[in-house]
């Protein structure tokens, strides 16, 4: 059974002990924290597996609180928001966190979702150490060091860009539609959500800007899909 450590940061206690509740019926380990400053002292002290933080908080909102998190590590990041407003699942994906959902939840889809990311995670970094590279044109993607290259230069790429750059060269040429490339890049059925991809090609594409050889293109109706030109 697993041990893992969730650290729930909301300063509703109802959805706390809720969140605990549940996610402790699946054997994890849980704390809390009831605004941002001590968010991010626990996240110091504690190394949790994986954040559950809400955006409205005292002291310091989620947004400051994941911005601040994401310049020291990678650790996944569930999002809540209060209202389903698509404006602040966007900010919060750029600015890092891996899903979001949406307030009041269901706690089992709480469960669902911190199971399905944290098994991504496990899964990205059990990968063999001597999987090979992949070649896109001037596109490098190496597995093994999680790292990316164009044209030589390393590219700066958070852990999901990452993830669905690493998809898109493994299936370069092909439409792939967003409910499929969540399932390959994100591990799990995002509940119909796709903007979530689009959040992320959009980065991609900022990366890939330098480039006239490796493009992300639309395919309308469809999804996306990775073209290499000569």
């Amino acid at each position: 059974m697993t041990k893992e450590l969730i650290l729930i940061v909301d300063d509703e206690q109802n959805i706390i002990e809720l969140g605990r509740l549940y996610l402790q019926n699946e054997g994890y380990q849980v704390e809390a924290a009831v605004d941002g400053l001590e968010a991010l002292r626990k996240v110091e002290s504690l190394k949790p597996a994986l954040i559950v933080l809400d955006l409205m908080l005292p002291e310091l909102d989620g947004w400051e609180v994941c911005k601040t998190i994401r310049a020291k590590s990678q650790v996944p990041i569930i999002m809540l928001t209060a209202r389903d407003d698509d404006i602040d699942k966007i900010v919060g994906l750029e600015l890092g966190a891996d899903d979001y959902m949406t307030k009041p939840y269901n706690p089992r889809e709480l469960v669902a979702r911190v199971k399905a990311v944290l098994r991504r995670g496990n899964m990205m970094s059990a990968a063999p150490a001597d999987q090979a590279p992949l070649h896109a044109g001037a596109l490098t993607v190496d597995p093994a060091r999680r790292e990316a290259y164009l044209a030589g230069q390393q590219l700066d790429l958070r852990t999901k860009e990452f993830d669905l750059l690493q998809v898109f060269v493994e299936n370069q040429g092909l439409a792939l539609r967003r409910n499929k490339l969540l399932d390959l890049a994100w591990g799990f059925d995002f509940y119909g959500e796709t903007r979530t991809v689009d959040v992320h090609v959009a980065h991609l594409r900022e990366r890939l800007k330098g480039s006239d050889t490796v493009t992300i293109e639309t395919v309308w109706g469809v999804g996306y899909k990775l073209v290499c030109t000569p």
